[in-house]
C-alpha cells in the first residue's frame, strides 16, 4: 500500500511540496474555462491547510517553449484566493532566492502558489540538479497531480526521489476507482472509445478486448476500422499507418468471442460542396467526410449501453465543438448518464463534453486524467505513483 498525505505525521509548520495538476483551458483574457482539475485538488490542499502546514503548490499548463504570459498560473492563483479559506500568494518563479524567502515568510495553514514548472528548463527531462534544488524548499512532497502521473518530469518524479513523500487525496481516489474497474468488472462491462488516432489507444483497446464485454468504437478513428474491414469511408481520415494494426484489432476481438461495434451511418460533409449541406448516409463515398455518428448508429451504441452494468468512456463520437456534428456525442453521453451501470469517464476531450452538457453529476466516477487514465487502466500503475513510499506496517 502507497503511503496517502493523511499517513503523515507532524505537519504543523512544515513546507510541504504539494504536485498539483492544474493543466486547465484558459483562453487569452485569462479566463478559466473548465476548473474541474482545481476543483478536484482542492481537497488535499485543505487537508493540510487544516494540518496547518506551509503549502506549496506545483503545477504545469500546456507545453510552453520558455516563458509566456498565457500560460502563467497567476489566474489560477486568483481563483484559488476565493477558494480557499486561507492566505493564498503567487510568486513568478520556481526555484532561487526569492522563493526561498516567500516560503520563510509564510505563516502556518497558508498557501503558496508557484510558477508553471514548464517555464524552467530541466522539468520535463526530469533533471535530477531541478529536482533537488526543489526538494531543497521543502521537508516533504505529496503528489496529487494523477493527471501528470504518467510523465517522469522534475516535479513529479524527481523530487519524489529526493523528498519524503505521500500521495495525496486525488491521486488515492483515482487509483481506487480505476483499480477497481479493470481488475474486478461488473459484467456486462461495456467500454466506449473515440477520438482520432487509433496508435495512441492499441494498447487500451487489447486491454478492454481482454477485460470488457463490448467495445463501441466512435470518433474519427473508427473511420481506420471501417477502411479495415474494407468499407468505403469516402474522404473521411484514415490512419493509413494503423490499418493493418486495426485489423489486427478485429480479429483479436473476434478471437475472443467479444462484440467490437463500429458506426453503421454518418453525419458527413462533402469537400467541394461549398453550399456546406449536411448528409445523414449510410454509405461514404466520393469526397464525403465523415464527421459524426448518424442516428441508427447512436440507436445501435445506445442498445448496448442499456445492457451495461460498468462503462467506460474515453473520447468523443464526433466533432462535438461544431453543434452541426455534436448530437453522437450528445446522446451517448445522455445514455451513459441515464445508464444504471457504473460510469467511469476519462480524458480531456470527453470531459470537456460531458460538462458542457452539464451530465458530470450523473456519472459515477469523472477522471481527471487523458493519457494517464488509459495508461493506468492498460499497465495497473504509472511511474510517478511507483515512486511513492509504501505505508509503514
Amino acid at each position: 500500500m502507497k503511503r496517502t498525505v493523511k499517513d503523515l505525521a507532524g505537519l504543523k509548520g512544515r513546507v510541504v511540496l504539494v504536485r498539483v495538476d492544474f493543466n486547465v483551458p484558459i483562453d487569452d483574457a485569462g479566463e478559466i474555462l473548465d476548473t474541474t482539475r482545481i476543483v478536484n485538488a482542492l481537497p488535499t490542499i485543505k487537508y493540510l491547510v487544516e494540518k496547518k502546514a506551509r503549502v506549496v503548490l506545483m503545477s504545469h499548463l500546456d507545453r510552453p517553449d520558455g516563458y509566456d504570459v498565457r500560460k502563467s498560473l497567476w489566474p489560477i492563483a486568483m481563483l484559488l484566493m476565493k477558494s480557499l479559506p486561507c492566505s493564498v500568494t503567487f510568486c513568478n518563479s520556481l526555484v532561487g532566492d526569492e522563493v526561498k524567502a516567500r516560503i520563510k515568510a509564510m505563516s502556518e495553514g497558508s498557501v503558496l502558489l508557484l510558477e508553471n514548472t514548464r517555464f524552467f528548463e530541466g522539468e520535463v527531462e526530469c533533471s535530477m540538479k531541478l529536482s533537488r534544488e526543489i526538494a531543497k524548499m521543502g521537508d516533504l512532497f505529496v503528489n496529487d497531480a494523477f493527471g501528470a502521473a504518467h510523465r517522469k518530469n522534475a516535479s513529479t518524479y524527481g523530487v519524489a526521489r529526493v523528498l519524503p513523500n505521500a500521495m495525496g487525496l486525488l491521486m488515492e481516489k483515482e487509483i481506487d476507482a480505476l483499480g477497481v474497474a479493470i481488475d474486478n468488472p461488473k459484467h456486462p462491462f461495456v467500454a466506449v472509445v473515440g477520438g482520432a488516432k487509433v496508435k495512441t489507444k492499441v494498447a487500451i483497446l487489447r486491454k478492454f478486448i481482454e477485460k470488457a464485454d463490448t467495445i463501441i468504437i466512435g470518433g474519427a478513428m473508427a473511420y481506420t476500422f471501417l477502411k479495415a474491414k474494407g468499407v468505403n469511408v469516402g474522404a473521411s481520415i484514415v490512419d493509413k499507418d494503423s490499418i493493418e494494426v486495426a485489423r489486427e484489432i478485429m480479429q483479436y476481438a473476434e478471437d475472443a468471442g467479444k462484440k467490437l461495434l463500429l458506426p453503421i451511418d454518418h453525419i458527413a460533409l462533402s469537400r467541394s460542396d461549398k453550399q456546406r449541406v449536411i448528409h445523414t448516409t449510410k454509405k461514404l463515398g466520393g469526397d464525403l467526410v465523415g464527421y459524426d455518428i448518424g442516428p441508427a448508429t447512436i440507436s445501435l451504441f445506445k442498445k448496448e449501453i442499456a445492457t451495461a452494468k460498468q462503462i467506460f468512456w474515453n473520447g468523443p463520437m464526433g466533432m462535438f465543438e461544431n453543434s452541426y456534428f455534436a448530437s453522437g456525442t450528445h446522446e451517448i453521453a445522455i445514455a451513459i448518464a441515464s445508464s444504471k451501470a457504473y460510469s467511469i469517464v476519462g480524458g480531456g476531450d470527453t470531459v470537456s463534453a460531458v460538462n458542457k452538457y452539464k451530465l458530470a453529476e450523473k456519472m459515477s466516477f469523472i477522471s481527471t486524467g487523458g493519457g494517464a487514465t488509459m495508461e493506468f487502466m492498460e499497465k495497473g500503475s504509472l511511474p510517478c505513483i511507483d515512486v511513492i513510499q509504501e505505508k509503514a506496517l
